[in-house]
């Protein structure tokens, strides 16, 4: 996704935070933690964090720590993901696994996880705020669990799941630290129940639209920038929305095609290239892009009460992630 100035800006303040927290010995255990932070990152989960709080009113300096607890947080889940999916490379880097060796790597996501807990409990917000904080931020990580577990049981099964179980996946998997992140920083700002719910309901929205996109560039995104093959998740056999649209839809010789290449580690390039230009036929991308789209009008909808440069920025965020380049 595109960088807006806006964003990058953001990223340097965390940036900053973030290093300042992740210090301590031994050195190695610390430089692992942070191996995926310094590596780059849009820091997009913080930067919610901070224009949900400022939409209503609050503070950057309230906002920072649970901005930099999210992103430690988004980062012990891909410490994790890395591990558990065996990748050697993330964004054209070692993963931590791969740099430092797995215990070190799983010790690191300890570290994330327990560092952003800590984070939280040294803000200047009022014992109710941060005790709020620490509890949507937990019940977030569980969703992110649940959801992982769920993905892998799709993976598993030889049943087609439904588009409302994929839905119900990545609402839990991804779009449970976009909801959190956007409720965290309302909860910086005000404790106003129907303000957090809004800030939450757009931040959900904005993910599930983030992830459905997502997905569409893992079968069909240009190499050159997602860093893996094209078609790397319908070769993975990952049983994402166009993926599963692809199947419905095909017919014939179609269909043998894609079947061909789904779950199939051994496909030649040739052949999943084939694959990816019969998806691309079907019109699997303009499909994919309304239901993106939908979510977007649903995420923008939540925060039709609000004005201002915060709520613009915000806005802002969903063109970038429904219309992002393949």
């Amino acid at each position: 996704m595109k960088k807006t100035k806006q964003v990058e800006n953001n990223a340097k303040i965390v940036n900053k935070h973030l290093k300042s927290k992740l210090k301590g010995n031994p050195k190695k255990l610390y430089e692992a933690a942070g191996h995926l932070i310094i590596n780059g990152g849009k820091r997009l989960r913080p930067y919610m964090v901070i224009k949900s709080c400022q939409i209503l009113g609050g503070r950057v300096s309230n906002a920072m720590p649970a901005a930099s607890a999210v992103e430690m947080i988004h980062n012990f889940t891909l410490v994790h993901d890395d591990i558990m999916d065996n990748d050697e490379m993330r964004h054209g880097d070692p993963t931590v696994h791969k740099k430092f060796g797995m215990p070190i790597a799983i010790l690191a996501g300890d570290v994330l996880f327990s560092k952003a807990y800590q984070v939280i409990t040294e803000s200047k917000l009022s014992a109710v705020a941060t005790t709020r904080l620490i509890s949507r931020l937990a019940k977030a990580c569980v969703d992110v669990c649940e959801g992982q577990l769920l993905d892998i049981k799709m993976a598993e099964e030889k049943k087609t799941p439904t588009e409302s179980e994929y839905i119900t996946m990545i609402c839990k998997k991804t779009a449970a630290l976009f909801d959190v992140s956007c409720a965290m920083g309302a909860i910086c700002a005000t404790n106003n129940e129907k303000d957090i719910s809004n800030l939450s309901s757009f931040g959900r929205n904005l993910g599930i639209a983030f992830q459905i996109t997502d997905d569409l560039i893992g079968v069909m995104g240009d190499s050159k920038i997602t860093k893996k093959p094209v078609g790397n998740d319908l070769r993975e056999g990952k049983k994402s929305l166009p993926i599963l649209m692809a199947i419905k839809l095909s017919k014939g010789k179609d269909k043998k095609i894609i079947l061909k290449a789904f779950g199939n580690s051994n496909i030649t390039r040739k052949d999943l290239s084939k694959a990816v230009d019969v998806i691309r036929s079907l019109g699997i991308e303009e499909n994919v892009r309304k239901q993106a789209l939908k979510y977007a009008k649903k995420a923008e909808k939540a925060l039709s009460k609000y004005s201002g440069s915060s709520k613009r920025e915000l806005v802002t965020l969903l063109d970038f992630v429904v219309k992002r380049s393949l």
